[in-house]
């Protein structure tokens, strides 16, 4: 299915462009002025659900089942009364990090990742939310969770298998991916291969650093993460990671990943410099692209800046369909590519700063 309208979630509000006649065309704004830092729009509903991250009253969810034509606000998940997330501190939600809904045979669920490392499931398709306790209560959370450039863990990642709706991951920034197979009961760690070293033990089970994790389309058992300390793949659904970064290239640290939705062995990244650098590599922006599922990268960058740049791309702020990617900057630059990455050209120069990219 074609897919011709691009959701922009920026820091001034959720910006749509439309494909008319082979061209993007700015179609609108909703939320101006308020930070939208994530939208989701389920296939199964075809409800549209945008993430506020509002500066004065804090987290707002709201969802539109007419395209975005009207939203209606519907409450945020919120964590039970006195629930801490160690000894004195309080959980509240401060971020909604990830949307997934539950699944083909779970039509009404709809799941949500937040700050402080919260799951939270509806099924009444928002209605209401629950938090998954088992996963809020694994041991490794008090003391092997913590904040990557936020204040505390973060969900900002949700997998649900396709082939059984029971089986979801979770990418935890910081603590790793977890898996379970029971639809939430249980869950455990899924971090062999994985390198951490800002740790003590960059090996250790939890306190990896995924910064985006995403399933191939076509093979579920094929995951993908760009993490803190590299690009990683797996070949058997998380239970051993290979190191695929590119030696001696650009394609390392970043935030974004996209995977081909037909072909399980290609995958794009948008590279920065590092955790400390937080700029594009050599001040000129690339994107890369593997095809034999990270054993080599090729870097592409014509219509894209080459010098005096300081774009780098958020971890929801590269999409593709079929051919077609899409990223946005945090100096609010949107680029789009036909040729699966090879050539690009600018849609804006002028937006807001980007958060996220989804085409729909």
């Amino acid at each position: 299915m074609s897919k011709e309208t691009l959701l922009i979630g920026t820091r001034k509000g959720l910006i749509t462009y439309k494909k008319s006649q082979g061209n993007w065309k700015y179609q609108g704004i909703s939320f101006l002025g308020i930070p939208v830092n994530l939208t989701y729009v389920d296939p199964l509903t075809n409800t549209w659900w945008a993430c506020l991250d509002h500066g004065h009253w804090g987290c707002k969810l709201h969802k539109s089942v007419d395209q975005g034509a009207n939203w209606e606000e519907v409450t945020a998940p919120r964590y039970p009364e006195n629930t801490e997330i160690k000894n004195g501190e309080m959980a509240t939600v401060k971020y909604l990090w990830a949307v997934s809904n539950g699944g083909g045979n779970k039509p009404n669920e709809l799941l949500i990742g937040t700050e402080p490392g919260g799951l939270f499931s509806s099924s009444d398709n928002g209605g209401s939310f629950a938090l998954n306790d088992s996963l809020w209560n694994h041991p490794s959370r008090r003391d092997y969770w913590f904040g990557g450039g936020r204040d505390h863990a973060g969900i900002h990642s949700i997998i649900v298998d396709p082939r059984d709706n029971d089986h979801i991951y979770v990418g935890i920034s910081v603590a790793g991916v977890f898996e379970t197979k029971d639809g939430g009961t249980s869950w455990e760690p899924k971090n062999k291969g994985l390198k951490a070293d800002f740790l003590p033990d960059p090996d250790a089970e939890v306190g990896q650093d995924p910064h985006l994790l995403i399933a191939s389309p076509s093979n579920p058992n094929v995951l993908w993460q760009q993490n803190h300390c590299g690009i990683f793949r797996s070949e058997n659904g998380g239970e051993s990671w290979s190191d695929i970064s590119q030696e001696g290239g650009p394609a390392y640290f970043g935030f974004a990943i996209a995977a081909d939705e037909k072909d399980d062995k290609t995958a794009w990244v948008v590279p920065a410099v590092s955790d400390q650098l937080r700029v594009a590599v050599d001040n000129a922006l690339c994107v890369c692209r593997t095809e034999d599922g990270g054993n080599t990268w090729n870097d592409f960058r014509n219509g894209l800046p080459q010098e005096s740049c300081f774009d780098i791309v958020f971890r929801h702020a590269l999409d593709v369909t079929n051919d077609t990617l899409a990223f946005g900057t945090t100096t609010g630059n949107l680029f789009l590519s036909d040729d699966r990455g090879e050539s690009w050209r600018a849609i804006s120069h002028h937006l807001p700063l980007i958060y996220s990219v989804s085409f729909i």
